[in-house]
């Protein structure tokens, strides 16, 4: 017996009263609730009209599908298709969920930038309308004087100065007095200019344009430029000698403006760098290939069978490389600023030596392997001790070396 709304054997079977019709209870119930009637005859209906049936365990029969493995597979495809799509689906919500997060850490990534921006343009204003502040003189002492009559128990009475726009007190410049001071003193300075004398012991202008240079020493940085004072100890060289080693008259002419020309590079030191450069030329001519090095077509027949990415992409480039035969074990510096050991047997890394600061620009194997040393640009050389699980420590730093 099934039931007349699913057309399944009910869990709970029960009856109608007037249409005797078998039901399953939860569906029943919930129909008379929502319209009250009889769902197959249409005839008005109550709770009390359900009559509840006593059976026995009811076992619910396979459906047809499960009957045979055919079956059995059709019910696990469309399973299947269900998980895919509801994965699909949450793959969907999970992508635009990270949109939106990386939309709004951008903002917030922006509206940070906008408001340390508008923190340092107010401190820059802030700043400004101090050093404004102090800069601007203060009123006449009169001014102080008629205000400080103005007070009357710690109160501001009324004072008479104008008010100017948006009710604020207009500020005085330089008053009168400071300008003619500052005045009288600007012409008694220039006074004073005018009559200062040049000294008798300073050569003379048209001296010191016959004179040429004859070295030239970088005793500063040029970081910032300037030599600023000169002195010279004269008890250890002839006065004389030293002029002329520092400077030489030289009766040459003289071009546009009162100046002097300078010459070129003189014909004997042409002569010199071309002997130089054919002397350089010859010997790179004459310059032989290690008999070590592999020649140029047996290069060529040589392919790629592996590719290990042993150090980092962000600084790629391997500076160096030491193969230790007896194990086939192959180390390489890089430019990440880290040292790689690689076993070329199992296709593993063994160890990856950090430490320095900078591109390790040499390595090498010591002791049969057991020690490596490495070189880098940061001026370090480095000691790596092996230990029984096969990692290696830094075991000595030597920082004797001052430049890369």
């Amino acid at each position: 017996m099934n039931c007349s709304i699913s057309g399944e054997v009910p869990e709970e079977p029960v009856v109608l009263k007037n249409s005797g019709l078998l039901f399953e209870k939860r569906l029943i119930e919930r129909h008379i609730s929502d319209y009250g009637k009889c769902p197959i005859t249409g005839e008005p209906m109550s709770m009390d009209d359900i009559v509840p049936i006593k059976t026995g365990k009811i076992v619910k029969p396979r459906p047809v599908q499960a009957a045979s493995i055919p079956g059995m597979l059709g019910m696990f495809q469309i399973e299947w298709d269900g998980l895919m799509l509801s994965n699909f689906a949450l793959e969907q919500q999970l992508h635009t969920a990270r949109q939106e997060l990386s939309h709004a850490l951008y903002q917030h990534d922006a509206a940070c930038r906008v408001i340390a921006r508008l923190k340092m343009e107010k401190d820059e204003a802030m700043s400004l309308l101090a050093q404004a502040e102090r800069q601007m003189p203060m009123s006449a002492p009169t001014a102080t004087t008629v205000n400080a009559s103005g007070l009357s128990n710690g109160k501001r009475g009324p004072a008479d100065e104008d008010i100017g726009p948006a009710g604020k007190k207009p500020r005085s410049g330089i008053s009168s007095s400071i300008i003619t001071e500052l005045t009288d003193c600007n012409a008694a300075l220039s006074q004073q200019r005018k009559k200062r004398q040049i000294p008798s012991t300073l050569a003379p202008i048209d001296a010191v344009e016959r004179y040429t240079q004859l070295f030239s020493y970088p005793l500063h940085k040029t970081s910032k430029p300037g030599i600023l004072a000169v002195d010279i100890l004269y008890a250890k060289m002839d006065s004389n000698s030293l002029t002329c080693y520092l400077f030489c008259p030289a009766d040459e002419d003289m071009g546009p403006a009162g100046k002097k020309t300078r010459s070129g590079i003189s014909s004997s030191i042409i002569a010199e760098l071309t002997d130089c450069n054919a002397t350089l030329s010859q010997q790179r001519k004459k310059r032989q290939i290690p008999s070590t090095l592999a020649p140029i077509d047996a290069v060529e027949r040589y392919t790629q069978l592996f590719s290990y990415p042993l150090h980092k992409t962000s600084k790629p480039g391997i500076l160096a490389v030491d193969i230790l035969y007896a194990k086939d074990i192959i180390a390489t510096g890089g430019a990440d600023t880290n040292a790689v050991l690689f076993d070329r047997l199992s296709g593993e890394i063994l160890s990856t030596l950090s430490g320095h600061s900078k591109k390790v620009t040499s390595v090498k194997f010591v002791a049969e392997g057991d020690v490596v040393v490495t070189g880098s640009t940061d001026k370090t050389v480095r000691l790596w001790q092996g230990s029984e699980n096969g990692n290696y420590d830094c075991s000595h730093i030597l920082k004797d070396h001052t430049a890369e």
